[in-house]
């Protein structure tokens, strides 16, 4: 198995080297980049498994970052590096397809720990399979699309990430909470939140699933994708 490789975009330069320190020593491969420009670079050409990226930096900023890997990298993990006072741009920030955030200041046990959770279901993610035919839809995860008779619904990110986490879970009813921690990064008691529902709601329409036979709510626990419908 190859060793991971983590990209630490952050412009405070004692910030940045002690992140880079803490990766080295937890045996990761490291690439590091001081601002948003060179960062930006980074994030689109070079090989890794996991962006650490700093919100606030000169040049370019994280969300344009950002941006630029919905568009070019879509899928890339990020764990965002954000200041306390930053709320607002945290949950901008998982909007627009991060994984996770560490507030600063952090430790290096729990950045480790965010590091280690991510990586692990960005491996999960990939161990699945791509396309799932399900009553004459077939989701195609890689394409991003349903397809069906006659013509297709495009995916977006997010509602790609919601199929992958109900596919790999397909015994149990996942409740909405941990869909919130684990395809959106958001501790749900933090935040009050319907995007969940409204993205089970536009995956239901884009399914044709009128009478929830694929995409079933099991009252008081969650929802289950019937895979075996």
């Amino acid at each position: 198995m190859s060793i991971p490789t983590i990209l630490v975009v952050e412009d405070d330069d004692a910030v940045r080297q002690g992140v880079v320190d803490t990766m080295k020593f937890a045996g990761y491969e490291v690439i590091a980049a001081p601002d948003g420009r060179t960062g930006r670079e980074a994030a689109l050409t070079a090989t890794y498994d996991l962006l650490l990226l700093d919100l606030v930096l000169p040049h370019h900023t994280g969300f344009d970052i950002l941006e630029a890997l919905q568009a070019e990298r879509p899928g890339q993990a990020v764990i965002i590096l954000s200041a306390k006072g930053e709320e607002n741009d945290r949950v901008q920030g998982l909007k627009m397809g991060a994984d996770d955030y560490v507030m600063k200041p952090f430790s290096a046990r729990e950045l480790l720990a965010r590091v280690d959770a991510v990586l692990r279901r960005t491996t999960e993610r990939q161990a699945l399979g791509q396309r799932y035919e399900i009553l004459g839809r077939v989701i195609d995860l890689t394409q991003a699309q349903i397809e069906y008779e006659g013509g297709h619904s495009e995916l977006s990110e997010r509602e790609v990430g919601v199929l992958r986490y109900l596919i790999g879970n397909p015994e149990r009813p996942v409740p909405r909470d941990e869909l919130l921690r684990h395809v959106w990064g958001i501790d749900p008691h933090r935040i009050e939140t319907r995007t969940v529902d409204m993205h089970i709601a536009h995956l239901r329409k884009k399914l044709a699933d009128d009478g929830q036979s694929i995409l079933k709510t099991i009252r008081g626990r969650g929802y289950r994708l019937a895979l075996n419908s």
